[in-house]
């Protein structure tokens, strides 16, 4: 009787890491696609590798000929289909490897008293706007990006190129502007343009009083390294998106401390 290998069930600190690794993957890609239609796609496409080897099993020749086109051309599919999505996937990798974050650490030690006075007047003037618009509830979608992928934004976009400031923010976003349809976004201590149109969310499960400003908040960070101040004309509540989440009904003091961490550097 051939005796059974156990070579294969060997722990090792490698196996160890690469599971580890793997289930870090996975966990990950879930994150990416939870709540989004690409959860139903892929499920769709499960059931249809499924059903291509059950026919294949029953020797069923014309299903397996037509299914085994999808086998074929699978990859393609995804790609396709989950771009959005892979580019997600790209971006949180890129961003932990980034010279801009090697950078960050120099500037922590030697440069941090500096950046804390730019991050100030940074965010100092976009606080004291949003308090104006929640107070008239004005409707606004205000986006802060890491990296300004110009042909992201440009493409659908008013170029400023201006100084972040309070009254400048209220004027674009008063409903006589011609500006005031679409998204500022401020990048580089600028304001480098507005009435951006951005990528609406695919997420299915958000509140029923989400419109097309927040769906549109919520996409942009999904799609860039990118958070999202958004204004509910409504009711004048202020939510905060980013990495495809949001918080609702936040207060100043929230705003305040949330911008200062992700924007510190």
């Amino acid at each position: 009787m051939q005796s059974l290998d156990l070579s294969l069930f060997k722990i090792t600190p490698l196996n160890v890491l690469d599971i580890l690794l793997v289930a870090f993957i996975i966990y990950q890609v879930y994150n990416l696609i939870r709540g989004t239609i690409a959860v139903n796609i892929l499920i769709g496409m499960g059931v249809i590798y499924a059903l291509y080897f059950v026919v294949k099993v029953l020797h069923m020749q014309l299903l397996t000929e037509i299914l085994g086109y999808f086998r074929d051309v699978a990859v393609i599919i995804i790609v396709v289909v989950f771009q959005q999505e892979i580019r997600r996937f790209l971006l949180l990798v890129g961003k932990n490897a980034s010279l801009q974050r090697n950078k960050a650490w120099w500037r922590y030690f030697f440069g941090k008293t500096q950046d804390e006075k730019n991050n100030y007047a940074r965010i100092k003037p976009v606080i004291d706007a949003c308090k104006i618009l929640k107070q008239t509830r004005t409707g606004a979608l205000i986006v802060f990006a890491k990296y300004y992928d110009e042909q992201f934004y440009q493409n659908s976009c008013e170029v400023l190129e201006a100084k972040i400031s309070k009254r400048l923010l209220e004027s674009i976003f008063q409903k006589t502007s011609p500006l005031h349809d679409g998204a500022v976004v401020i990048a580089e201590n600028k304001i480098k343009s507005a009435s951006c149109i951005l990528p609406l969310t695919d997420k299915v499960d958000l509140p029923p009083q989400f419109g097309l400003r927040h769906r549109a908040g919520i996409g942009v960070t999904e799609a860039n390294e990118a958070t999202a101040i958004i204004i509910s004309e409504e009711t004048g509540e202020i939510s905060y998106a980013k990495q495809g989440k949001v918080k609702m009904n936040i207060s100043f003091a929230e705003l305040e401390k949330l911008l200062n961490k992700d924007f510190s550097i």
